[in-house]
C-alpha cells in the first residue's frame, strides 16, 4: 500500500505499520514513530545496501517480541567480501530512466580489499517528476528526490572472529503527501494546500563482533546501533492562512547479545535485547502573509521515551526420524514515558509479558512436509499511539490518549510444502486474533477546517484468517514458472458495536510469472499481476477520502523485461509494465499506480 510517492508499506497477513516488525542486519528500524498506518520508513534504507529482503509470516514472538505480531520484514545489507589475501578492487555502476514517473537515477559502489579486511563505500540519488497513471494523466505534485550514501568496513582476524561496522545514510529532501493535496473521494476540496515531508531521513550506524567456539564453547554474537530517523513535516490546510513546520526525529540505540549451540539432535539460541528511544518534536505556526511565526502543540510530546529490556531463548529438535519441534519463549519489560504538555497529563505505561510460539515440521518423504506453527505475542503501545496530535490521512485530525495497554495476538497455520530439484510448493492456512487492539476511532466531533476528529483507543478485537500458495517450477532446464496466490478476510469488533470488516485488508491477489535463459547472455521474463475487487469496507474505511466507497475495483496488469549481457563488462535491462495501461489502485493506497511504463538500465561491473 504506497499513499506517497517514493514511499511504501509491506502487508503481510492483512497486518501492517506497527504490526510488523521491520529490522535492518537484526536492528531494529521499527521506532516509537511507526503508525498502525503504512509508514515511510522503509524506503529510508539504500537500495545499494541491500543484498536481499527477508519475510517471516506470522507471530515470531520469542526471538522478536514485541511488534512481530504479524511477521517479521528484514532488510539484510551486503557486506565486504573476499576470499583471497591478494588485494583486489570491484567497482558497480548503474543508470536507469523510467517513462511513467521520469526517473532519473544513478547509483554506484566501490568495493575493495581482501579477506582479512575490505570495505564498500557506496552512493545514490535519484529524481522522479510528476506520476502519468493509466488515464494518461500526470498527478502533480508527485515528483521527489532521493539521496543516499553508504561506508562498511569488515575485518576477519581469523575464522573464528569478525568485525563489521557499517554506516548508512538516506535523505528524501521534500516529499509530497499527494493524497492530501488532491481531491479524494467524495471531496469538493483538498484536505491541504500543502503537505510535505521536508525532510526525511535516516542515519544508522552498526557495529556486529562474532566469536566462534569462545566463552563456555559457544558460538558469539553481539550487536550494536544506532539509528537517528528525521520526519519534519510542513502542513497547511486547504486555503488556511497559516503553515504548520514540524521538527520531528527519533533516537534509537539498540543492543544485542546473543549465543547459540548445534549438533546433530538440538540446536538452541539465546540472549538478551536492550532498546532505549528517544522522540523529540516540535511544531510552530507561520501567517503566510505576515511571516511572523508562534510555537504550537507539537505532534509527539517531545522526551517521550520507550525503554525494552528482553530475554529469550529458541529450542530446535529433531526429536524423532521425521518430526522436528521448535519452540520459544521471551521475557519482555517495556516503559513508555510521556511527559506532560498543554494537552496532555504525563503518563508512565509499564508491559511485562510472556511471549511463546511453537512449531511442528512432519517430514512426509524426502521432499514433503506438513508444517504447523503458534504463536503468542503482544505489541506494547508506542508514542505514535498514545500521544499524536494533528492531521492525519484520509482528512483525519488525531488527539492523544494516554490511557492504552498493550495489544495481544494469537496466531496458528498449518500448511504442506514441497521442496525438489525441479519443484518448490507450499500452501498454508492461518488464522489470526488480536486482542485490545489499538485502532482509531471517530470521537463524532470534527475541526473547524471538517476533518473528522479521531483517537487511538483499546477497542477492537480482529480476527484474521487467510490462505497463501506459492508455486515455483522448472519447466526445462532454462525455463522456469512461478505462481502466487493470496487470499486474506478480517473482521473486526469495537467496543459494543457489531462486527465489521477489519479496515483496508487487501482482495485476492495473486501473480504469475516466467523467466526463459534464452541463451549465455540473453534472459527474457514476462508477468501478470492480478488483484480481484474489495468491497468490504468498514466504517473507517468509507469516510476515508482515499477508498472508492463503493469498493476498490479489481485489477490485472502485464509486463515484461529483457536483459542482455553485452560483454564481461556491460549489461542492459530493457522493462515494460502495466502494458495496455490500466488505470487502477491498490486498495488502501493513497495515488494510482503508475500507467505504462518503459524503463531502461545500463550497468557496468569492473
Amino acid at each position: 500500500q504506497q499513499t506517497t510517492p517514493g514511499q511504501g508499506s509491506a502487508v503481510i497477513r492483512g497486518l501492517k505499520g506497527s504490526a510488523l516488525l521491520h529490522l535492518v542486519d537484526g536492528m531494529p528500524l521499527s521506532n516509537a514513530l511507526f503508525r498502525s498506518a503504512p509508514t515511510p520508513y522503509l524506503a529510508l534504507v539504500p537500495t545499494t545496501a541491500v543484498e536481499r529482503i527477508e519475510i517471516i509470516r506470522g507471530t515470531s514472538a520469542s526471538l522478536y517480541g514485541s511488534q512481530a505480531v504479524g511477521g517479521v520484514i528484514q532488510v539484510v545489507s551486503r557486506e565486504p567480501n573476499f576470499a583471497t589475501d591478494e588485494t583486489e578492487l570491484r567497482r558497480d555502476l548503474a543508470l536507469s530512466f523510467d517513462t511513467a514517473e521520469l526517473q532519473k537515477s544513478i547509483k554506484g559502489s566501490v568495493d575493495f580489499g581482501n579477506r582479512h579486511l575490505a570495505a564498500i563505500l557506496s552512493g545514490e540519488y535519484l529524481t522522479t517528476g510528476d506520476r502519468r497513471i493509466g488515464s494518461g494523466e500526470r498527478i502533480s505534485p508527485s515528483g521527489y528526490s532521493s539521496k543516499a550514501a553508504r561506508l562498511a568496513v569488515s575485518m576477519v582476524p581469523s575464522d573464528e572472529r569478525s568485525w563489521l561496522f557499517d554506516l548508512q545514510w538516506l535523505e528524501q529532501p521534500s516529499t509530497p503527501r499527494i493524497d492530501e493535496l488532491v481531491l479524494g473521494f467524495c471531496q469538493v476540496t483538498p484536505s491541504s494546500s500543502e503537505y510535505f515531508f521536508s525532510p526525511n531521513s535516516r542515519l544508522f550506524a552498526h557495529l556486529r563482533h562474532t566469536a566462534d567456539d569462545s566463552l563456555f564453547g559457544l558460538d558469539w554474537r553481539i550487536d550494536g546501533a544506532w539509528q537517528q530517523i528525521t520526519d519534519d513535516i510542513i502542513t497547511r490546510n486547504y486555503e488556511a492562512p497559516t503553515r504548520h513546520q514540524e521538527a520531528n526525529s527519533s533516537d534509537l540505540y539498540a543492543l544485542s547479545i546473543n549465543t547459540t549451540s548445534r549438533n546433530a539432535a538440538i540446536s538452541w539460541l539465546a540472549g538478551a535485547d536492550f532498546r532505549t528511544d528517544e522522540v523529540k518534536s516540535s511544531r510552530r505556526q507561520v501567517d503566510i502573509q505576515t511571516m511572523v511565526a508562534s510555537a504550537v502543540a507539537p505532534r509527539y510530546p517531545s522526551g517521550s521515551r520507550v525503554d525494552e529490556v528482553a530475554m529469550f531463548g529458541n529450542l530446535v529438535w529433531a526429536a524423532a526420524d521425521r518430526h522436528q519441534l521448535s519452540g520459544g519463549l521471551r521475557l519482555s519489560d517495556v516503559h513508555i514515558d510521556v511527559p506532560a504538555s498543554n494537552l496532555n497529563m504525563a503518563a508512565s505505561v509499564d508491559v511485562r509479558r510472556l511471549s511463546s510460539d511453537l512449531g511442528w515440521i512432519y517430514s512426509l518423504s524426502d521432499t514433503w512436509q506438513l508444517v504447523a506453527n503458534a504463536g503468542f505475542g503482544f505489541r506494547a503501545p508506542n508514542i505514535a499511539d498514545i500521544g499524536t496530535l494533528g492531521n492525519r490521512p484520509g482528512n483525519r485530525y488525531n488527539i492523544p490518549n494516554s490511557d492504552l495497554k498493550e495489544e495481544r495476538v494469537e496466531q496458528f497455520d498449518l500448511g504442506v510444502r514441497q521442496q525438489s530439484d525441479a519443484v518448490q510448493f507450499e500452501l498454508v492456512f492461518y488464522a489470526l486474533r488480536f486482542y485490545d487492539r489499538i485502532t482509531s476511532v471517530l470521537t463524532g466531533d470534527t475541526t473547524a477546517s471538517g476533518r473528522d476528529i479521531v483517537q487511538s483507543v483499546n477497542a477492537a478485537e480482529t480476527a484474521i484468517h487467510g490462505a497463501e500458495a506459492g508455486l515455483t517450477f522448472a519447466l526445462r532446464e532454462a525455463v522456469r514458472a512461478r505462481a502466487v496466490l493470496n487470499y486474506t478476510w478480517g473482521s473486526e469488533t469495537i467496543g459494543s458495536g457489531g462486527a465489521q470488516p477489519s479496515d483496508r485488508i487487501p482482495p485476492l491477489s495473486g501473480e504469475l510469472s516466467l523467466d526463459v535463459d534464452l541463451n549465455t547472455a540473453w534472459q527474457w521474463q514476462s508477468w501478470l499481476t492480478v488483484s480481484g475487487p474489495q468491497d468490504r469496507l468498514n466504517d473507517r474505511d468509507i469516510r476515508d477520502v482515499r477508498i472508492n466507497p463503493d469498493g476498490t475495483p479489481g485489477w490485472t496488469i502485464v509486463g515484461t523485461e529483457v536483459s542482455c549481457q553485452l560483454s564481461e563488462e556491460w549489461r542492459i535491462n530493457l522493462m515494460a509494465d502495466n502494458l495496455f495501461d490500466k488505470n487502477y489502485r491498490v486498495h488502501g493506497s493513497g495515488l494510482d499506480s503508475p500507467g505504462r511504463n518503459f524503463s531502461i538500465t545500463l550497468r557496468r561491473r569492473w
